[in-house]
């Protein structure tokens, strides 16, 4: 039986579509999809036409954008990273037929998996299977913002993650799944406080029910607020560290005014227009600020050999195991058919519904 495929044909579409992968073969092990989460920020910017790997030339060697031609062109085939299957057919041993786990090999009922290629990280039978969504990719983006937190005060030098925010004053700008996430582990490792920052009344909603402190930066300005609040010393007001989660320069901006002098942001945003807000003449400047990128394809410097994925994605299940059911009740909006996924993704990136998290279900 074919495999369906969510595909981003052009620019402004999604369809359907079928693929033929065919049995497992002597070495794979073949899964079925039984949910699939959607990443609406990378996921909607192949539908939009803003994600840079469509208009330029990606050099790996060089690790430069280079005019040319584009990296990931039309069609898109492999939408979204937060998968989670159940094992159907294993000819390896090192997969177990029936086990249920977390992927990333986008939106597609079955997938036909290598596991010298591909990660297959088994779920806990305790843990709700709907919650695997996050263990795969997503958690460890978070899990990543909190070690480079980490390394910003040890180096190499890093033993838990809370050693970049423990006992520490943290502001997160952006409630979307990135900052929520980031949020819980802070809070969950220590901080002593942690405050999320976003003008989206239904966003820091979901942030207070999962027991943040929330503030809407439209209501009053957040950086006279926390600095009037966190106070170290002559001079020496804000917060100690924020984590940047939300993909507008305007976030960023927010972000560097919320420090203490010398503090740090680390940046888990995804700016697909660039970031023309920031003013790096202001706070940045005359503050001796730093801002730290924690993009999920490398951890810091001198920590891969311990902080490898399988160890990112550990955090991220011992999180979910101490915050599953709130998790799955109020930052999981909606669960839907599989089906319907390319009419949602065209609601969404044309504004028309607005969700947190949705997970599509096979």
């Amino acid at each position: 039986m074919p495999d369906r495929v969510i595909v981003v044909p052009a620019p402004g579409q999604v369809t359907m579509c079928e693929e033929e992968s065919g049995p497992a073969r002597p070495g794979t092990f073949r899964v079925r999809t039984l949910y699939t989460g959607v990443s609406a920020g990378t996921e909607l910017s192949y539908l939009k036409g803003s994600n840079p790997y469509l208009r330029a030339s990606w050099q790996a060697d060089l690790a430069l954008f280079q005019p040319g031609e584009a990296a990931t062109p039309y069609p898109v085939t492999r939408l979204g990273y937060m998968e989670v299957a159940q094992v159907t057919e294993s000819r390896t041993p090192a997969v177990a037929e029936g086990t249920i786990g977390a992927m990333a090999y986008g939106h597609r009922t079955g997938y036909l998996a290598d596991p010298l290629v591909d990660r297959f990280v088994p779920l806990p039978a305790d843990l709700d299977p709907l919650l695997g969504v996050y263990v795969a990719h997503m958690g460890p983006i978070c899990v990543n913002g909190l070690l480079h937190a980490a390394a910003d005060l040890y180096g190499p030098d890093v033993r838990t993650l809370a050693d970049g925010v423990r006992g520490r004053r943290v502001a997160v700008t952006g409630a979307g799944v990135v900052g929520v996430l980031t949020a819980l582990l802070a809070h969950h490792h220590g901080a002593a406080s942690v405050v999320v920052v976003d003008p989206t009344p239904r966003r820091r909603a979901v942030a207070a029910a999962l027991g943040l402190e929330t503030l809407d930066p439209d209501a009053e300005d957040p950086a006279v607020l926390l600095k009037t609040r966190w106070a170290h010393g002559p001079g020496d007001r804000g917060a100690d560290l924020v984590f940047q989660c939300r993909g507008q320069g305007s976030a960023l901006r927010l972000g560097l005014r919320l420090l203490r002098p010398q503090g740090t942001v680390v940046d888990l945003a995804f700016y697909q227009s660039g970031a023309d807000e920031v003013r790096f003449g202001e706070e940045f400047h005359h503050n001796g600020l730093v801002l730290r990128c924690a993009q999920i394809g490398r951890v810091p410097r001198g920590l891969a050999p311990t902080w490898d994925r399988e160890r990112l994605s550990g955090e991220s299940l011992a999180l979910l195991r101490a915050y599953g059911e709130l998790v799955a009740r109020h930052l999981v909006s909606a669960v839907v058919p599989f089906e319907e996924g390319p009419a949602l993704l065209t609601e969404l990136a044309a504004g028309r519904r607005q969700e947190t998290q949705v997970v599509l279900a096979c």
